[in-house]
């Protein structure tokens, strides 16, 4: 006869915590945009708090004879204005305006090589896009500064080599990207359009994206050659730690309260949770598909979304997971190669 082996009863009141949150975020519906690069449409993809289903696609790019690769996304503070980075020109690339009442084009405008990722100022209210050109010899490329309302670009600011990420400290003043190939974090005077530093990372750190900390002086880079994640002092200007992050981060969000830090592991084929008391990573959860890439925190700080590429023919996929429970919850398809996503809104 064998022994009966007994389960160790889990903890009863994280248990019961988890489950509660769960049912009142039950009651909403979480919606945001994803990009799929390889076959020119954007998804509005919603999450009821149990199942996620793509609701509508918007084909984009002008070029029918070619795929035009729409790549970086951002949502107005006001949640009615969709933003698309569209990498892909004849030469350069450009960036659209959709309405999210019904997706209609509201306004275009022609930027750099290659633009990627962007973000809005919440003091100039001037939408930053970084061009990240991946075009020809390596040289410096630049920040295209764009007048959302009328759609012009009204100037662009020399940064360094491969710019990606794109992001504001809490005042709004100060704009935040990586050099790929120059190893650095650059630093834009957002208001006189000008470069204030550029912050070495160190050699063979490759950064691929950049956060800001809703209250501390601390922006956190993915270190995507080094398997770090750093933690930038705004105020001084140097590396004050580094979080070991193995499995080529990526992408990052913060979560709004500041808790937790999120973070795609694209050759890891997962998403880290990072807690930000103790800067340790508490959970790592496996993504439903290869090449995870793009990721996004709910206002309400309980799920990341989490976009995968896939590989070859295969679609793209978005992930949920709850952030209290380090659990994986729903996925639903996309399209080919999904990348940049947005969140837009939670609707009881």
């Amino acid at each position: 006869m064998f022994a009966r082996r007994t389960r160790p009863m889990p903890h009863l009141p994280a248990l019961l915590l988890c489950l509660l949150v769960t049912q009142a975020a039950a009651a909403q519906t979480y919606s945001m945009y994803v990009a799929n690069e390889s076959d020119d449409t954007v998804m509005l993809v919603e999450f009821n708090g149990t199942d996620i289903f793509v609701t509508d696609t918007i084909q984009v790019g002008r070029i029918h004879t070619e795929i035009e690769g729409p790549h970086g996304l951002t949502v107005d503070p006001e949640r009615n204005s969709l933003f698309v980075s569209i990498a892909h020109g004849q030469p350069n690339g450009s960036v659209v305006r959709y309405s999210t009442e019904d997706h209609h084009v509201l306004g275009a405008a022609t930027l750099g090589l290659f633009p990627a990722s962007m973000a809005i100022s919440p003091h100039t209210g001037l939408l930053y896009v970084v061009n990240f050109n991946l075009h020809g010899d390596p040289e410096p490329s630049t920040v295209s500064v764009v007048d959302p309302d009328v759609m012009i670009e009204v100037g662009q600011v020399a940064t360094g080599i491969m710019p990606h990420g794109s992001a504001f400290g809490s005042g709004g003043t100060r704009h935040y990207s990586v050099a790929m190939m120059d190893h650095a974090l650059v630093e834009l005077d957002a208001l006189n359009l000008r470069v204030l530093r550029k912050i070495p990372l160190g050699m063979g750190t490759k950064p691929t994206w950049v956060v800001l900390h809703p209250r501390r002086p601390l922006a956190y880079v993915a270190g995507n050659g080094s398997d770090q994640i750093l933690i930038v002092n705004t105020q001084n200007g140097t590396v004050s730690e580094e979080i070991p992050a193995p499995g080529s981060p990526y992408n990052l969000a913060v979560s709004p309260d500041g808790a937790t830090l999120v973070v795609t592991l694209k050759r890891a084929q997962a998403v880290g949770i990072i807690d930000l008391t103790t800067n340790t990573e508490r959970a790592r959860i496996s993504t439903s598909s290869p090449i995870p890439h793009g990721v996004t925190v709910s206002p309400d700080h309980t799920y990341a979304f989490v976009t995968s590429e896939g590989v070859g023919a295969a679609p793209g996929t978005v992930d949920v997971v709850h952030l209290a429970s380090a659990t994986h919850v729903a996925s639903t398809q996309a399209g080919q190669q999904t990348g940049g996503i947005a969140f837009w809104k939670i609707e009881d």
